[in-house]
């Protein structure tokens, strides 16, 4: 029997926290209690340190940022929503917020262990570029907030739902007012937004010092175009005609499918120059 990699045994046992995390989290919709919250809040906590270790291992045993393939891409993307939680559950104190950010986690956790953990001794020289790794930092943590914002929303959605319906027991009462919600969603998407748009300008002058163009069409150039367009459009409609609450939730919740199928659809369906991360 071959002995468990330390990397390996951090990124499991966070994968674990965060499992029973969700599942806690989903029981809790319907029968939590503040204590089982506080739960939730403490389980994210230990995983995240875990999650950290792992990265950390990662990281020194590579030599290099690991974010280099889908397995670390994966992991460091669910580490980002998870510092980000952790951050605006400290800030807002929404208990119920990871019954609805930890399912996104979990989904990217599983996701990145199906995925070869390989650590690579050397890297494709386009990847050792200082612009590689700051473009992907700052896309994932973008991304992160994007993932915030859509759990805001889903959370929006089901709160107007009881309201319209006056149905002022149970959930209603654990959910924040749509007034919270709606800022907090404006919040996440105006942190995410520059972000991405950082990421979009390190993109290209990575792709510049790697390939010798700006811009080449490749598929997630494209889709990264169009999330980030989705977005604009988002604080724009918002600025100008006083777009709120349920169709900025909605958008929002639409926002995070594009950065989804970003992340894993163009990678695992289309190719491109991307296919690495």
């Amino acid at each position: 029997m071959l002995p468990i990699k330390t990397e390996t045994l951090f990124f499991e046992l966070a994968l674990t926290l965060y499992f029973i995390a969700t599942i806690i989290g989903v029981i809790g919709l319907f029968k939590g209690k503040k204590d089982t919250f506080k739960s939730i809040l403490v389980l994210a906590i230990i995983g995240f340190i875990l999650h950290t270790a792992n990265i950390a291992v990662r990281y020194i045993e590579g030599g290099h940022i690991p974010i280099t393939n889908l397995h670390e891409g994966a992991s460091f993307f669910s580490w980002c929503i998870v510092a980000l939680f952790l951050l605006l559950e400290y800030r807002y104190k929404i208990g119920l917020l990871g019954s609805f950010i930890m399912p996104i986690v979990l989904v990217l956790m599983l996701s990145s262990s199906m995925f070869p953990r390989g650590i690579s001794p050397s890297l494709n020289p386009v990847l050792k570029s200082y612009w590689f790794g700051i473009h992907t930092i700052l896309a994932f943590l973008g991304d992160a907030a994007f993932a915030m914002a859509a759990g805001i929303g889903v959370m929006y959605l089901i709160q107007e739902r009881y309201v319209k319906s006056k149905h002022l027991s149970g959930l209603f009462q654990k959910l924040p007012s749509l007034q919270s919600l709606d800022e907090i969603n404006y919040r996440l998407i105006s942190l995410g937004f520059p972000l991405l748009t950082l990421a979009i300008i390190t993109g290209v002058i990575w792709a510049n010092t790697a390939w010798g163009t700006y811009w080449r069409w490749d598929p997630k150039e494209v889709w990264s175009l169009i999330t980030w367009l989705i977005y604009a459009l988002v604080l724009h409609l918002r600025l100008t005609v006083g777009w709120r609450g349920k169709k900025a939730a909605g958008l929002s919740i639409i926002g995070f499918i594009l950065v989804i199928f970003t992340f894993f659809g163009v990678n695992l369906l289309l190719k491109g120059l991307h296919a690495f991360v």
